[in-house]
């Protein structure tokens, strides 16, 4: 019971905090609306919907950034690899935004075209989310309202507790994405023993509570991007870990407990603590120390043999 408990603890401390500071950071970052762009290789996961969504799902822009909100219907997005380069690795890459939008852009599409031009099939997920209001404007002010800043100490507890999240859409979409990328995977090139997945903030946290959690999913790697940093227990068959967040990030607040905990169990774990960079920065911003994650990560990769296919193949 006490390792569940310090599970859940760190997944609502990280959604608690995205949620906050994306509410904050909001403030800087007019909102416009977006007409659904087209998803033509999108391909639905037959998950359900979501409990008391009322509103359908919409789009918006922000930062320059296209992103979707009320998400009810998962999908799931290939981009597969010229097969001239194409290394047998496979991707599913998971969006931040707080569980209320999707960043598609900054952290998917753009994240799925990079992996791709490096070989790597990659696979965009569009997550089930909780309800936002129907019209823009009410989801902006809301965006917007006040709120309490994170608090500054060291310590694992946020000003006040949030309350208990309910993940289970998002970790069943995410077992759905890995089932079909497993199924089709003759035909997509894909290796199914070298299956990881990278996210960005709350993705971040979805990739982790489905390494903490999924009973079906068996990934050869993670990437948590800018997510919580608490500590965890971990499974005794986890998966290697890259990890990336900035000094400047709200995530960060001085904790490596994720890390301590991947240390301590004997697996594998890739650190960079980069001097800048914020929250929410994708593949990169100009100027900021954390713009080559993405070439290292590559290298993680490499060196850990998941580009080279096994010779017990």
């Amino acid at each position: 019971m006490k390792g569940f408990q310090s599970r859940i603890h760190w997944l609502s401390i990280a959604v608690y905090l995205i949620c906050i500071t994306s509410t904050i950071n909001a403030q800087d970052g007019t909102i416009y609306p977006l007409e659904a762009p087209d998803e033509p290789n999108a391909i639905l996961l037959n998950t359900g919907g979501v409990e008391d969504q009322t509103s359908p799902e919409t789009w918006f822009r922000q930062w320059g950034d296209p992103m979707a909100r009320n998400i009810s219907i998962a999908t799931l997005t290939p981009f597969l690899p010229d097969p001239e380069k194409a290394t047998g690795a496979a991707v599913i890459v998971a969006p931040g935004g707080g569980f209320r939008w999707l960043s598609m852009g900054n952290e998917g599409w753009e994240v799925a075209e990079a992996l791709a031009k490096q070989g790597i099939a990659a696979f965009v997920l569009k997550y089930r989310l909780f309800p936002t209001a129907e019209k823009l404007e009410d989801f902006s002010d809301w965006m917007n309202r006040p709120r309490p800043a994170p608090s500054d100490n060291s310590s694992d507890t946020p000003p006040s507790r949030p309350p208990q999240v309910d993940l289970s859409n998002q970790l069943e979409d995410a077992e759905a994405a890995y089932a079909i990328i497993v199924d089709r995977a003759e035909e997509w090139g894909v290796d199914t023993d070298r299956i990881g997945m990278i996210g960005f903030s709350a993705g971040a946290g979805l990739t982790m509570h489905s390494t903490l959690y999924s009973k079906t999913m068996k990934l050869a790697f993670i990437g948590p991007i800018y997510g919580g940093m608490g500590p965890v227990d971990v499974p005794e068959d986890a998966p290697p870990m890259f990890n990336v967040i900035a000094t400047d990030d709200f995530l960060f607040r001085g904790q490596f407990g994720v890390i301590d905990s991947w240390y301590k169990a004997g697996i594998p774990v890739e650190f960079h603590l980069y001097q800048n960079g914020g929250h929410g920065f994708g593949l990169g911003n100009p100027d900021r120390t954390s713009n080559r994650w993405f070439e290292a990560f590559i290298h993680w990769l490499d060196v850990n043999k998941f580009l080279t296919a096994s010779t017990d193949h």
